[in-house]
């Protein structure tokens, strides 16, 4: 058995087809909403105020309060992603990863680059 639509209605349908499949792909991709404070891995505490609420440093996304910035795990070792956000934002007198700070010697490298 084929369903056939009258010809009126064949426009109709592929409107509705493509509108379908733009709002499933849309949903597919839309970014989760920006990091929870319970659910960031790396956090840090600036030196100064962060210039801008939000940086993108080597693939992590960071959103920043004032001194405090939050952000997702990413791929890197946590001494990189420090330095990293240090070239973005500036100096940071604190920084942790999964809840493990980086001991004075790393963060003082970590600030150096």
């Amino acid at each position: 058995m084929t369903f056939v639509l009258p010809r009126s209605a064949k426009p109709l349908a592929a409107i509705a087809a493509f509108a379908w499949t733009a709002l499933s792909i849309g949903a597919a991709v839309t970014p989760a909403p920006a990091y929870a404070a319970e659910s960031a891995y790396y956090r840090a505490e600036l030196a100064a105020p962060a210039a801008k609420a939000s940086a993108i440093s080597g693939g992590v996304a960071w959103k920043c309060a004032e001194t405090e910035c939050a952000a997702g795990k990413g791929t890197s070792r946590p001494a990189i992603v420090c330095a990293r956000l240090v070239k973005a934002v500036g100096p940071v007198n604190t920084f942790t990863a999964g809840g493990k700070a980086l001991d004075a010697e790393d963060l003082a490298r970590c600030n150096a680059r």
